[in-house]
């Protein structure tokens, strides 16, 4: 497995902007953490650059900021990402809302305790696509609820990578 020096000398950056990015990116080898951000649980997924898969992970169930960060600097000491990508939630029309300004918020924070790249990535119809997906698995209704955040967090991750690949 490359070290942390090794996987930073993998770095080609690419200043083109993907439509959906927030900011231009670079194509790395390493983990990825991305989040579905809401006030009351954060969805989490996992992916691997080289792959451009996204699995759902963990939700964090908590409105207590110390005890999110906590957990997700326990994520990030186990699974080493090199990027974290976060979900901007956006009205249909494009629109920022009261959750943008939070959501924003929450990924400067990640940004600067974690001194990782964050790259924001329209989340729009994230979680209707996440229920579909639990619906055609046969999770339904009620039973959506513990894993929802995840699955949302995994579209999410799944569309920066597909926006890498084009």
């Amino acid at each position: 497995m490359a070290t942390r020096a090794a996987e930073q000398k993998n770095l080609q950056p690419d200043t083109t902007q993907a439509p959906g990015f927030s900011k231009p990116f670079a194509h790395i080898e390493g983990s990825v953490l991305g989040f579905d951000f809401g006030e009351k649980r954060i969805g989490v997924a996992l992916g691997e650059h080289l792959l451009g898969i996204a699995h759902p992970l963990t939700t964090i169930a908590t409105e207590i900021n110390t005890e999110r960060f906590r957990l997700i600097g326990d994520l990030i000491v186990e699974w080493k990402p090199v990027t974290l990508v976060v979900g901007l939630p956006l009205s249909l029309d494009g629109e920022e809302h009261q959750l943008t300004l939070l959501c924003k918020r929450f990924a400067r924070r990640l940004e600067g305790r974690f001194n990782l790249p964050v790259v924001m990535i329209d989340e729009r119809l994230s979680s209707a696509e996440a229920s579909q997906t639990l619906k055609e698995l046969g999770i339904g209704g009620r039973k959506q609820k513990p894993m929802i955040d995840q699955v949302a967090a995994q579209h999410i991750l799944q569309s920066y990578f597909d926006g890498l690949k084009q």
